[in-house]
């Protein structure tokens, strides 16, 4: 984003460019000139807004062209004023789904793509999932491009574990600036040794040299897939309710009452059934949590690849719209990943 923002400020009057989502916007000029150059009506004039003296008036104007644009994202002056990097964020995210202003690829720019490797397949999927879930933890100075490259000097491991579980990892142990191998190797043996203790978690035969020096990829993941379960699993005991959803059974059951109650005769053996490819107990699911949320007449029947695909695909989108943070993709769906699936759930 922060690329997106620059490469429009380069063919501007705008001298500067953005560095980060707070103080750098906090006057609105930076917002002007990219709102001047990816406006296709051109309605927006950086030079009238930067007239305004008021700061405040400055970002009431931006605000008004960003909803003018289409943005799906809208803040308020007050947080460009006071540099509210998250909020900001999301507002340029916003601005560049509306009207990114980029022209089309050529064929020799498209040729490119068939030299990049499938980021779709396998534990790929997972490893991408995975990722996004911790980066959207919000912790402060983490953030993950590389799920397996992230991990190795245990930090982003121990940030997690003491997010999900606050208080869990005695910082004085931790080593910090983990320069050196076996510094990493430590705090990946302390991430374990949580792990293992107060989370409970099985990691047989696991050590921090498989992370830190390996790099195993099927290690790392079996470790963070705890972690995010472990996640979920907090967040669901805080739920009010009569019956606990701290299992996988319960879950299960849970999910199949909720569809009995609505009427729908679908059900579910477990977050690994493979019945469950065709996508349609997902819809009637979510039906029965918000029925204003699936418009039935979309479903497909489910009988062809093309088919559960399409269905899975929906069902991602209204689980989005009733504001369920997924990091799963339709062919985790289709082909029954039952990790993906009971996050999903």
């Amino acid at each position: 984003l922060m690329r997106w923002v620059n490469y429009p400020l380069a063919q501007s009057s705008c001298s500067r460019r953005l560095r980060n989502f707070g103080s750098d916007v906090a006057d609105s000029e930076i917002y002007a000139h990219l709102l001047q150059q990816i406006d296709p009506g051109r309605r927006v004039s950086a030079a009238d807004v930067m007239r305004l003296g008021d700061k405040t008036a400055r970002a009431q104007q931006v605000v008004s062209a960003g909803r003018r644009l289409g943005s799906d994202f809208s803040i308020r002056p007050k947080d460009i004023v006071s540099a509210n990097e998250k909020l900001n964020l999301a507002f340029v995210a916003g601005l560049f789904n509306a009207c990114p202003a980029l022209e089309p690829l050529d064929e020799e720019e498209l040729k490119l793509f068939d030299e990049l490797e499938d980021d779709d397949v396998g534990d790929s999927r997972e490893e991408r999932a995975f990722r996004l879930w911790i980066n959207s933890l919000g912790i402060d100075g983490v953030y993950v491009d590389n799920l397996y490259d992230g991990v190795r000097d245990g930090l982003v491991l121990l940030s997690v574990m003491d997010h999900v579980q606050p208080g869990v990892v005695e910082w004085s142990k931790v080593n910090r600036k983990p320069g050196m191998v076996f510094k990493q190797v430590e705090n990946v043996n302390y991430a374990i040794a949580i792990g293992k203790g107060e989370f409970k978690f099985s990691l047989v035969g696991v050590a921090g040299s498989d992370i830190a020096v390996d790099g195993s990829k099927k290690l790392s993941l079996a470790l963070i897939w705890q972690l995010m379960r472990a996640h979920l699993v907090s967040f669901l005991a805080t739920l009010k309710s009569k019956t606990p959803r701290s299992t996988d059974s319960a879950m299960v059951r849970w999910a199949n009452e909720t569809v009995e109650a609505a009427g729908y005769a679908s059900r579910m053996k477990d977050f690994g059934d493979k019945s469950l490819a065709d996508g349609l107990f997902l819809l009637d699911l979510l039906t029965a949590v918000e029925r204003r949320c699936v418009n039935r007449d979309l479903l497909a029947d489910g009988a062809t690849d093309e088919s559960r695909l399409l269905n899975a695909k929906y069902a991602i989108a209204c689980a989005r719209k009733l504001g369920c943070a997924l990091f799963c993709l339709p062919e985790d769906l289709v082909e029954v990943r039952p990790k993906m699936v009971m996050s999903f759930v």
